[in-house]
């Protein structure tokens, strides 16, 4: 099963779920770029968020839009204490989440990220806690409300981000790499990359205007598939960059033409 990106969590009001995915996109999209502040600051609206969604999902009455938590320890905690409501995903959003969900909001608020003062300066570390949990929660979220299994709801979530680079451009057909003098193989990678997620085959193709779609196949995917840059699906006719492929585009492909350097 293939969940449209665009209808997750439909069932949810929009005033919740809307920020929820926004607060996921940007604290996924700085993480990419390094940003670790603005990534872990996005972790508390997050956190805030996720827990109006649970309390509504318990009660059975979902609020308008978020507000802050009195107290998001003792609120949460709160959850817990609620009786089981009989639904699928009750364990999930009554106790696992809930108790996840202090311990991202403290970094927040404790780790220097939210104000001067902090015992920690913005960081990897802490950064990549913040997205591994947020992650988590999302996907989570998504297998419950949507009733399919983990790894279909964590493909979801990876499909809302898309890595953004002005080397690729589109006018709303097809996506091109500007770099005229890019190998087939570096176009396809570095359009994987963008991607964060599975591509078709044939977007790949229209993309890079290979000769001949056989030729591609044989040529770039199955090579890039045996040096394990990519997973090639040849049955689904889709391709996913690997994590090899992704160190290869940031490091040989970007950095050199952006002027980036890792922090």
């Amino acid at each position: 099963m293939v969940l449209d990106p665009s209808k997750l969590l439909a069932t949810v009001p929009a005033g919740l779920r809307d920020p929820l995915l926004e607060t996921y996109r940007e604290i996924a999209s700085n993480f990419a770029e390094h940003r670790w502040s603005p990534s872990e600051l996005e972790g508390g609206k997050f956190c805030e968020v996720v827990y109006w969604i649970c309390h509504g999902f318990i009660t059975g009455t979902f609020v308008a839009s978020p507000t802050k938590p009195g107290n998001m320890i003792a609120d949460c905690r709160r959850l817990e204490t609620n009786s089981p409501t009989g639904k699928s995903g009750d364990h999930s959003l009554r106790i696992l989440i809930p108790r996840m969900l202090p311990a991202l909001y403290d970094i927040r608020n404790n780790r220097g990220v939210g104000h001067v003062g902090g015992d920690v300066n913005p960081n990897f570390m802490d950064a990549s806690a913040v997205y591994g949990m947020a992650s988590w929660i999302l996907a989570e979220l998504v297998r419950v409300f949507h009733n399919v299994k983990p790894d279909e709801a964590q493909a979801a979530v990876n499909g809302l981000v898309e890595r953004k680079t002005p080397l690729i451009w589109s006018a709303g057909t097809a996506k091109r790499v500007l770099d005229t003098d890019m190998t087939a193989v570096d176009q396809t990678l570095l359009l994987l990359h963008q991607a964060n997620g599975w591509m078709a085959e044939a977007d790949l193709f229209h993309s890079v205007e290979y000769s001949n779609a056989s030729l591609y196949r044989s040529n770039i995917l199955a090579r890039l598939h045996k040096a394990r840059k990519i997973e090639y699906d040849k049955a689904g006719k889709r391709v996913h960059i690997s994590p090899t492929g992704s160190a290869y585009v940031e490091e040989t492909i970007i950095e050199p033409r952006m002027g980036l350097k890792k922090k």
